[in-house]
């Protein structure tokens, strides 16, 4: 279980990029050490911050192997953070993973905040029909991660699972969740280490009632 890219993108204007008209979802391979702040990557940036700008998200991965089988469906190649991944990593299934899991990468530590849920950027942005609904079907989402330990990472550092909580919903279970299976929403938030986006999107799926 290992990084083998580390990508990170600069805001640009895109008249393709939704109603903001602005994304960074172009990440670029870099070499060496990358800080790792409270926030995100350093040099990395998020246009949309309302929709991508929480600490939850503040580190976007996917699997390599997720890309090959991509591949295979799509008839292209698929560089490492063409998805708009912080960290291209193998050997480690993120779908799997538990909200409030923690990785060790470098020296900074991470948890497993929940699915990447695709959007209208995604989708223009790959110019694939149906990307929305097929990209969901799939189940393929990465993982976005947040940041409880500061410090670097780089290609080649390897990924230690400290900690797997008890009671918890891996992040394809909670990408059912989000998408409106309620037996796993209420898990979702009956688990203590739920983000707080969670709270909104249960609201409006179980309402009053829950």
């Amino acid at each position: 279980m290992r990084v083998i890219s580390v990508n990170v993108g600069k805001a640009v204007d895109a008249e393709w990029a939704g109603n903001l008209r602005r994304t960074a979802i172009d990440k670029a391979t870099v070499e060496g050490r990358v800080a790792v702040r409270p926030n995100g990557l350093e040099g990395d940036e998020r246009a949309d911050q309302p929709n991508h700008g929480s600490p939850s998200q503040a580190v976007y991965v996917y699997a390599r192997e997720d890309y090959d089988w991509w591949e295979g469906q799509l008839g292209r190649e698929l560089r490492d953070g063409q998805f708009g991944e912080n960290l291209t990593i193998t050997g480690l299934d993120p779908q799997r993973a538990l909200l409030g899991e923690r990785w060790r990468i470098g020296d900074t530590l991470l948890e497993v905040s929940g699915p990447r849920v695709p959007c209208v950027v995604f989708r223009n942005w790959l110019d694939e029909p149906a990307w929305v609904k097929r990209f969901t079907e799939a189940g393929r989402t990465g993982a976005y991660l947040s940041v409880v330990e500061t410090g670097h990472v780089g290609a080649g550092d390897a990924i230690e699972v400290v900690h797997r909580p008890e009671a918890s919903v891996t992040v394809a279970e909670s990408f059912r969740a989000y998408h409106g299976d309620k037996e796993l929403m209420r898990r979702v938030i009956a688990f203590p280490g739920h983000g707080e986006r969670w709270d909104a999107r249960a609201a409006k799926l179980l309402g009053e009632a829950g």
